[in-house]
């Protein structure tokens, strides 16, 4: 397998780093332009196996306010639109308070989606 090299923009600190990966046969092998070590990290970990944080719209029934949500931590970044699918079939009940579980193990990945903002009724 050739040798490839992957030009990323760190995002773990506002300073926005453009890395360069070298990956050979599948593992990095080098990462430069990072600043601080957390590029480093990030860079290796984008490299060979990228994870994203999703966040979303729940829908409320009886509702046409959806109540916004996270999932708790990232992940992998194929399995997003699984992620999305799963939030999109979602319909909550009403009484939904910040950090309620909405979905638990979203997607078989074993991370959970919760509320950022809790459902107030009209009155």
């Amino acid at each position: 397998m050739a040798q490839e090299i992957r030009d990323i923009t760190c995002v773990q600190c506002p300073m926005g780093c453009q890395l360069k990966v070298t990956i050979d046969d599948g593992e990095v092998v080098s990462v430069e332009g990072n600043t601080c070590p957390r590029g480093r990290t990030y860079g290796e970990r984008e490299a060979t196996c990228p994870e994203r944080v999703v966040t979303s719209l729940v829908s409320v029934a009886g509702d046409s306010r959806p109540v916004p949500c996270k999932t708790v931590a990232a992940v992998p970044k194929e399995l997003v639109e699984q992620v999305l699918i799963e939030i999109k079939n979602t319909r909550l009940e009403p009484g939904v308070r910040v950090g309620d579980v909405l979905i638990r193990d979203v997607a078989g990945t074993g991370v959970d989606v919760i509320a950022t903002r809790g459902y107030v009724p009209f009155k």
